[in-house]
């Protein structure tokens, strides 16, 4: 169904089934970039 794990976690954040807390814990483990944290939440990744 997902292509990437930047489209599974934008699906899931529309979803309310992951949150920006969550999504920062992507960014550090390095499954998806600050670049796509800001595209999926709209706001700056402050890491």
């Amino acid at each position: 169904m997902f292509n990437s794990d930047f489209e599974r976690l934008s699906y899931y954040y529309e979803k309310k089934w992951v949150s920006d807390v969550q999504l920062r814990l992507y960014v550090q483990f390095g499954v998806i970039s600050a670049a796509e944290f800001k595209v999926i939440t709209g706001k700056d990744y402050k890491g």
